[in-house]
């Protein structure tokens, strides 16, 4: 099946995709602010760019997008259009996720994960709850 939208009309709605400064990332940034966690956004120097470094925890969070971190939530449909690049393009992102959880983990971080699907109005406020313990536990350990 072809594209439905030119090329320039793609590229131009392809641009506009951003990959830090999010609104599920800026909701857990601003929870774990006001629950009195300080943290370092997208560091560089770790593998991965972590979207959230709590540096006193030893702990890392990734927010990750349901679509491109292909989550078993049912946000995740591959396209009709150009299925084999949008295939290998989220096996490729999968592949590196496990890859830099791997490498924070043997460096001794904590890796989290909160998809996007979990920040959803419904069940954010139980999810971030369940974050705020998990990162805790990093301190108890």
């Amino acid at each position: 099946m072809p594209d439905v939208l030119t090329p320039e009309q793609r590229h131009k709605n392809m641009s506009h995709i951003r990959s830090t400064g999010t609104k599920p990332e800026q909701a857990v940034r601003s929870y774990l602010f006001a629950h009195g966690f300080r943290y370092r956004k997208n560091v560089r120097s770790l593998p991965g760019c972590p979207d959230v470094v709590l540096p006193k925890y030893r702990t890392v969070i990734f927010v990750n997008g349901c679509f491109w971190h292909h989550h078993d939530c049912g946000g995740f449909v591959l396209p009709a259009t150009n299925r084999e690049f949008w295939q290998q393009k989220i096996e490729r992102n999968v592949e590196r996720d496990k890859k830099v959880r791997a490498e924070l983990e043997a460096a001794g971080w904590r890796v989290l994960t909160v998809w996007e699907c979990e920040l959803k109005k419904a069940v954010r406020e139980e999810r971030l709850e369940r974050l705020t313990q998990e990162i805790r536990q990093a301190e108890n350990a």
